[in-house]
Order: structure tokens, then C-alpha cells, then sequence
């Protein structure tokens, strides 16, 4: 029997707090369609509400925050065509969105796995913490995507090219590394994080900006921002045909090793998600990013391009993905404009910087 989403997602007012809870520990706690629902209307409410002053989003276990959206039931649902498959992306962006702009702090602890979704729902918010058991990444490009729930946004913003390398690798970030690239600001080890929880919901428990800070540690070295020289370098090309060239005529383990994981990705997804991270150095909002990735996660959807990586990585799990096209050099600037233009007529996701909760 399938929990409902009021069982996925632990909904609840402690002290001064709104908290929200991921609950499906078995699952990594991924991401449902219903619990988009019960997420925004909880927000909803809550930013409403005189007495709730702040919101905290957590996970339960130690493993994940949230492993990424519910891509399976997306896949199931490809033989009924692209109505569900687009209805949970639209209404997951718009609470992308909401998330970014909510009105009231909002206070998301990043401990264990946080991909894809869990990106969406903790890393657009004003107060993110990681622990040493962090490992953010958006590994999109591996299932035939192109890196979401405003990652292009996010990723643009990282510190010079390391935005290109994380959202076509999918690389992971440990807490340092999540921190130099933006996704995150404050370190507070795991043994903390109870106290934390009890000084954010007490009434008299002061600023969330004060308390992060009192209980905050030291990330360690960030690995990023110490191969940052390599990454500008190799990574600041064009396009990808040009960065896997450059990575395959440099020496070293490292070059070797991230060209190899580059030849395995989507060909389509890479140039797309090269094109969109790049595009969104150029937009005014998160919004505008999320409406740009709505045309390609449809678009990759319903040509089959997702739903094969899933297939390949998820379902029957033989990792051969039949890629369309197969290679780079297949996928074309024309096919690239034309993943990127907009929708016809009333299918756009449409947000703008007004964009708030119902």
C-alpha cells in the first residue's frame, strides 16, 4: 500500500516554527507530486500566519535531506503521455519559486544526500546549512535532463566556470565544496543539529542568522576552489566538443577521469545544460531560469531522452542507454534553438518575479 503523501511529508507547527519534514527515509526521501502539494499549501499558510515566524526543512534519517524527484513515477506515467510528467514539473517549479522568494526566514538543513529536488526545495532559501554528511549535486545530464528546479539559476552563479563543471558532470559537493559554489553558506556539524532544531523553533530563541552562526564549525578546505584554476581553464570553452577535447589532451588523473564521466552523459542533455547555465548568466530572475528549464525537461521528456537514462540507470539498471542522438556532434545548434524557444501558445510555465504562494 502507498503512503499518502500526508505520510511522505510531516507537516507540524513547533514553537514559533513551520516545520517540514521529508519522510521517506526508504527512498532517500525523494520527492512526490503530492508532496508538492502539501508542501505549498503549508507555506501558504504559514506565511500568512502571525505566529508561525520562521520555516525549517529537514529530512528523517541520517542518509538524505532528498535524493532528487520521484523519477520513477515520471517514467511510469510516459505511456499515459506528458500530462502528469509536465503538471509536477510546473507546480515543483512554482514552488521553486515560492521557496525563493518566501517571505518569512526559511531555514533548510542540507544533511546527507541532497540532489535534483532536494536542490529545489534547500538551496534557494536565505539560511542553508550543510554537515559533514552533505553531498549536494545535480546529476541531471546522467538521465537524459538538464539540471532543474532552478540549478542553471543556481549554477550560473557559482564562482567562474565551476557551475559548468558541477551541472555537466554531476559531480558531488561535500560541505566545503557546496559552500564555495553557492549552494550553501554555513557548516554546523550533525552532533549540533538537535540543538539548532530546539534554538529555531523556541520563541525566544533570537535571529536564525545568530543562531547558524553560534553553532557554526569549519568546513575544511573546499576541493573546488582549489582546482578552480583547471576548471576556468577547461571548462570555459564553447562547447562541449571543445571541452572534452582540451580535458582528453591534458594530463593528469583528474582531466582523465572527469572526460571519461562526460562521455557517458546524454550528449543532448550536455549541450543543453551548457546552454541554459550559460544562458542564465544573462536573465534578471529565478524565475525566468525556471521557465527556460520547463521547455527542456518537457521537451527531453516527451522525445524519449529521459525516459531512456531512466530506463537505463533506474529500471532495468544495464547502464546502456540508447542516447538520441548518439553523439555530440549530432546535436546541432538548430536542435538546440529549437529545445529553447518557448512553447506553443498556453503551454508556457510562465512565472514571473511576482510569483508567490496561493
Amino acid at each position: 500500500m502507498q503512503a499518502s503523501a500526508t505520510d511522505e511529508v510531516l507537516i507540524r507547527r513547533e514553537g514559533r516554527a513551520g516545520r517540514i519534514t521529508m519522510n521517506r527515509p526508504k527512498a532517500l526521501n525523494a520527492l512526490t507530486y503530492g508532496m508538492v502539494g502539501r508542501i505549498w499549501d503549508a507555506l501558504a499558510g504559514w506565511s500568512r500566519d502571525p505566529a508561525v515566524a520562521l520555516v525549517v526543512l529537514d529530512g528523517t534519517g541520517d542518509r538524505a535531506l532528498c535524493a532528487g524527484g520521484d523519477v520513477r513515477s515520471l517514467y511510469d506515467s510516459r505511456v499515459d503521455g506528458p500530462g502528469y510528467a509536465r503538471g509536477f514539473w510546473r507546480d515543483e517549479y512554482r514552488l521553486n519559486a515560492v521557496i525563493g522568494r518566501y517571505p518569512k526566514p526559511y531555514v533548510a538543513i542540507q544533511d546527507g544526500i541532497v540532489m535534483g529536488g532536494g536542490i529545489g526545495l534547500s538551496a534557494h532559501t536565505r539560511h542553508r546549512i550543510v554537515t559533514e554528511r552533505s553531498q549536494l549535486a545535480m546529476p541531471e545530464t546522467g538521465i537524459g535532463l538538464i539540471p532543474d528546479v532552478g540549478g542553471t539559476w543556481l549554477l550560473a552563479h557559482a564562482p567562474g566556470e565551476t557551475g559548468v563543471y558541477l551541472g555537466l558532470t554531476g559531480q558531488t559537493m561535500r560541505a566545503a565544496d557546496a559552500i564555495y559554489a553557492r549552494f550553501s553558506d554555513t557548516f554546523i556539524p550533525s552532533a549540533s543539529l538537535s540543538e539548532l532544531l530546539e534554538r529555531m523553533v523556541d520563541p525566544k530563541g533570537g535571529d536564525p542568522s545568530d543562531i547558524m552562526r553560534a553553532l557554526a564549525g569549519m568546513p575544511g578546505a573546499s576541493e573546488l576552489e582549489q582546482r578552480r584554476g583547471d576548471i576556468d581553464r577547461l571548462f570555459g570553452h564553447a562547447s562541449v566538443e571543445a571541452i572534452i577535447d582540451t580535458l582528453a589532451a591534458t594530463p593528469g588523473e583528474w582531466a582523465e577521469k572527469t572526460s571519461s564521466i562526460l562521455t557517458q552523459k546524454s550528449p543532448k542533455a550536455l549541450k543543453l545544460a551548457l546552454a541554459a547555465i550559460r544562458g542564465a548568466r544573462g536573465l534578471a530572475s529565478l524565475e525566468e531560469a525556471l521557465n527556460v528549464e520547463y521547455r527542456l525537461t518537457t521537451r527531453l521528456f516527451e522525445d524519449g531522452e529521459f525516459p531512456e537514462g531512466v530506463r537505463a540507470l533506474i529500471v532495468d539498471k544495464d547502464r546502456q542507454p540508447k542516447w538520441a542522438p548518439p553523439r555530440l556532434g549530432e546535436v546541432t545548434d538548430d536542435l538546440i534553438s529549437r529545445y529553447l524557444a518557448p512553447l506553443p501558445a498556453g503551454e508556457e510555465l510562465g512565472l514571473d518575479a511576482r510569483s508567490t504562494c496561493a
